[in-house]
């Protein structure tokens, strides 16, 4: 196609998603309001065979090639291609690797869609945390379905917290507090069971707890049920006979634990599952 012509064709090859060569040849082709410039977009592109192939298209109609791709072995190729087949193309990672690697003395890791990979890790944990928020202490139970974990317990046993942390590991939890005489909600039955993990507390660190709160409330000396002696034992005994009747929900003691150590006893467990459901499969 000539240059002249008003009509043209873009051709953008990455090993990743493409966003980024896409991006900047939006930017510059938006400074050349007379032309009509198509996009053709080919991504994870990681072998000659599949660069051969869209040369071989492009060099009919003399299309200009952009390409972000991170092997120096491939974009060694595709200049030798461009040189071959008469084809202008424009590099847009390779001479920003090489100033990146001189500066820092060392070689880049030269592995695909890291960037995209990032990206997708990050908005997971900023999703998953705000469905966290959004689902503390039993709220919006109508989609709890869309759960990864649910975490049941009394008061003071962690549930915040613990949701909040593993909701940086980018899953999307919800807590729901056993009130004694309380029956639980409906939907914690409807969902799947494996999905739900009970936390209870020693009797004597749950007063100790919930009595250290009152003082920071400024109530010292006003328990009430809350930090009753008889009371918080009877809570206990409450949520200990609803999980001993729901087998399928694994009971983990937080008493003198680090926050950080539930949190992996429970990703442990889920990631056990999901390599014997893995294994079932194949």
């Amino acid at each position: 196609m000539s240059p002249n012509n008003k009509k043209m064709k873009v051709v953008i090859i990455s090993d990743g998603t493409g966003s980024t060569a896409t991006g900047i040849t939006r930017a510059v082709t938006a400074q050349f309001k007379d032309r009509e410039i198509f996009l053709t977009r080919y991504k994870n592109i990681r072998t000659k065979e599949q660069i051969e192939s869209i040369f071989t298209e492009a060099a009919i109609h003399h299309d200009l090639v952009v390409y972000t791709i991170v092997s120096s072995e491939l974009r060694e190729y595709i200049a030798e291609l461009s040189r071959k087949k008469h084809l202008r193309c424009l590099d847009i990672l390779g001479p920003a690797l090489t100033v990146f690697s001189n500066y820092f003395e060392q070689e880049p890791e030269a592995t695909p869609g890291l960037l995209h990979a990032v990206n997708d890790n990050y908005f997971k944990r900023v999703e998953a945390m705000e469905f966290t928020l959004n689902h503390d202490d039993g709220r919006h139970l109508e989609s709890l379905s869309l759960a990864d974990v649910i975490l049941v317990g009394i008061s003071r046993t962690s549930k915040t917290p613990l949701s909040l942390y593993l909701s940086l590991n980018g899953l999307k939890v919800v807590n729901v507090p056993i009130i004694m005489g309380t029956p639980l909600p409906k939907e914690l039955f409807e969902i799947d069971q494996r999905k739900i993990f009970a936390l209870t507390i020693d009797g004597d660190a749950l007063l100790a707890i919930r009595k250290n709160r009152l003082d920071r409330l400024g109530a010292k000396g006003i328990t009430g049920d809350y930090a009753d002696d008889s009371k918080v034992i009877d809570e206990l005994e409450w949520a200990n006979k609803i999980f001993d009747e729901n087998k399928r929900w694994p009971v983990f003691n937080v008493t003198n634990k680090a926050l950080e150590e539930t949190a992996s006893d429970i990703l442990k467990l889920l990631n056990m599952r999901k390599n014997n459901k893995f294994k079932q499969s194949k």
